[in-house]
């Protein structure tokens, strides 16, 4: 699932380790989300959205569009 994971945690200047401490989970969950490798359970990609003052369906491609388009 595509996301900008990636592009909104570097905009803010955070490792994924810093990010992954916010969140409570591993810099490899963070990792792997922002590599598509890992889709986050409903309640992650709620905090993450919360995070970063935006929605899910902004940042996940929910609808089959590029996330962020």
């Amino acid at each position: 699932m595509r996301n900008t994971v990636r592009e909104l945690r570097s905009a803010r200047g955070l490792s994924q380790g810093q990010l992954g401490e916010a969140l409570h989970v591993s810099r490899q969950t963070i990792n792997a989300i922002e590599t598509e490798r890992y889709t986050p359970s409903l309640p992650l990609a709620l905090e993450l959205a919360r995070f970063f003052g935006t929605t899910v369906e902004e940042m996940f491609d929910v609808d089959g569009a590029k996330a962020g388009e």
